[in-house]
């Protein structure tokens, strides 16, 4: 049903359910600090009024455990229609926990579901829900695996350019006599104008990280992520002042609430923010974190999770673009119909004719892979 009645009438969320996937990669998967073979969908659903709102996040069943056993209790009866509140009673709730890092992933997905759920109630796609600012959200093709042979790494960087996405991100750090080799590679597969990002995942030292920034800069680079630990905000902020020009250094994928995001601004250690929403609180807290951007005039870069982060990108106003990353891509593929498809350019566009994130749980797909 679309909700139709006054707006002083509150619908109470009436229920939370929360389940784990564990979804095996497509082949092994390393970057320049870790090697994976699976990755963790931790999945919420909230209902009110006879609608379902879908949230997620990418985390490990320990989170599930925290929305089952701490959050579901605190936002049900609370009114679908203002996420917000439920949102700023959830901070309140986990004080004893600890916010960051797995309580903050799985308020993250809570907080997800009930702006999904708030949209399907008022019978609107989420980005026009949350206030668009733009039509489309750019994207740039990332993985690029240390794994890969040079092989499967200029197919995929390639494959990119190709479908018409000129943005692609490879992972560089773990050894580096290969990493040359592996540059040629990429350049070689997606020709001389399409952009070559790289991302160490903070596999450098700041000497060695200066010396490798060069490097890059010789195969027309433009985006070095993580090049040391996005905890050392001096080491960030030496390499941002005194880098190649025309290269740009990017963290923050791995920020849980705000206090981690104004002091990475607040040290002048990125050209380029990022965020994810799947980790800093959710959409609530995204929108907080590019509000602490808009007063830097500084672009915000949104970290993965495409079919929630295209849709939230559009009401972001110093967008810079998202990241479409491949394995999240499968992932969401595997586990709703509905998701967004790029268009030649590079943007991910939400569709308008379908409320909130436009996205329907597979679970008959999902359910072998269930570990919560």
């Amino acid at each position: 049903m679309v909700v139709t009645s006054r707006a002083t009438d509150a619908v109470p969320i009436e229920d939370l359910d929360v389940a784990a996937y564990e979804i095996p990669t497509d082949a092994p998967e390393s970057d320049g600090t870790l090697t994976w073979d699976s990755t963790t969908l931790v999945l919420v659903r909230a209902h009110a009024a006879g609608r379902t709102g879908i949230g997620y996040t990418y985390a490990g069943p320990s989170a599930a455990t925290v929305v089952h056993g701490k959050l579901a209790g605190v936002v049900t009866g609370r009114d679908a229609l203002t996420p917000a509140e439920s949102w700023q009673a959830m901070q309140h709730a986990v004080r004893n926990l600890g916010k960051p890092g797995v309580v903050a992933e799985a308020i993250s997905a809570v907080d997800i579901a009930l702006w999904d759920l708030q949209a399907r109630l008022l019978d609107l796609p989420l980005a026009i829900a949350l206030g668009a600012l733009h039509a489309a959200t750019p994207i740039y093709g990332s993985g690029g695996f240390t794994s890969y042979d040079n092989d499967t790494l200029g197919r995929q960087l390639g494959g990119w350019v190709e479908a018409g996405i000129y943005r692609v991100k490879m992972k560089v750090g773990r050894d580096p006599v290969s990493d040359r080799g592996r540059l040629r590679a990429a350049r070689l597969a997606i020709g001389e104008g399409p952009q070559l990002f790289v991302d160490a995942n903070g596999a450098y030292t700041r000497k060695d990280a200066a010396k490798w920034a060069e490097i890059f800069a010789g195969f027309g680079v433009t985006w070095l992520e993580e090049p040391v630990s996005s905890d050392d905000l001096e080491g960030l902020r030496l390499l941002r002042d005194r880098g190649p020009a025309g290269m740009d250094i990017a963290a923050g994928e791995y920020g849980y609430h705000l206090p981690y995001f104004h002091h990475m601004l607040h040290a002048g250690a990125v050209d380029c923010l990022q965020a994810d929403v799947t980790r800093c609180l959710g959409i609530t807290g995204l929108l907080r974190v590019a509000a602490l951007c808009d007063a830097r005039t500084m672009d915000l870069s949104l970290h993965c999770a495409p079919q929630v982060s295209a849709q939230v990108g559009t009401a972001v106003w110093h967008l810079r673009h998202l990241e479409y990353f491949h394995d999240h891509v499968r992932i969401e593929r595997i586990a709703f119909d509905g998701t967004l498809e790029p268009e030649p350019g590079g943007l991910l566009r939400p569709d308008r004719s379908r409320p909130g994130l436009g996205l329907e749980v597979k679970h008959a797909d999902l359910e072998p892979y269930r570990v919560h």
